[in-house]
């Protein structure tokens, strides 16, 4: 039946965003920052290349696979550079009002970032691989099965993270000018911090 794969993919989808990480700092503190919106666009980026990376395990694209895995260096030293620029972005930015172009601009860019972020991390492709084989999901039969599972998969994820954004962003009302400072200045020391970790695995690597 077509509507258990959907399933499958969508608790595989929320189980693999839900761990806290870099992508979840990003989602809270544009939350906090810039409402809600700025923090779901921060989700789905994350969301889309779940699906991605989700769509390369149910079809079985072994030859993609095998690039990304073969690549993780290159891709973990451009995630780790990138990663530590948005750290020592988000430590210098102060709260600012913005036109409605400006907002436009900024979930664009929300979205995009994180999107190629989570891209820059090939393990994910492992993850989806060793999950779906957790599930009996292996080998899916059929295109609209891996078709099923991959809407699942962004699906899941994206309830993930319009879950942390709506969170985040029902307490911006409470959050002063003062404490966003404060907040901008943590989440870019965590994302330094997430930044060396990645590139410390590509100097042992």
């Amino acid at each position: 039946m077509p509507l258990p794969f959907l399933l499958k993919g969508f608790a595989i989808g929320f189980s693999i965003a839900a761990p806290v990480g870099p992508i979840g700092v990003l989602c809270i503190r544009r939350s906090l920052s810039s409402g809600a919106r700025a923090g779901l666009a921060t989700g789905l980026g994350a969301a889309t290349a779940d699906a991605a990376y989700g769509a390369v395990a149910a079809f079985g694209l072994t030859a993609v696979s095998g690039f990304l895995v073969g690549e993780r260096t290159w891709l973990r030293l451009a995630g780790g550079i990138f990663l530590a620029y948005l750290g020592a972005a988000t430590w210098r930015k102060r709260p600012a009002a913005g036109d409605e172009e400006g907002a436009a601009a900024s979930l664009s860019g929300a979205y995009v970032s994180t999107f190629f972020l989570t891209l820059a991390n090939p393990a994910t492709i492992l993850s989806f691989g060793a999950v779906f084989a957790g599930f009996g999901l292996a080998s899916a039969p059929g295109y609209l099965s891996a078709a099923l599972l991959v809407a699942g998969v962004f699906l899941g994820s994206g309830a993930w993270w319009l879950m942390l954004s709506q969170g985040a962003g029902a307490l911006r009302s409470r959050v002063t000018p003062g404490w966003l400072i404060g907040i901008n200045r943590l989440s870019g020391f965590i994302l330094i911090a997430f930044a060396v970790l990645a590139l410390a695995s590509v100097l042992r690597a």
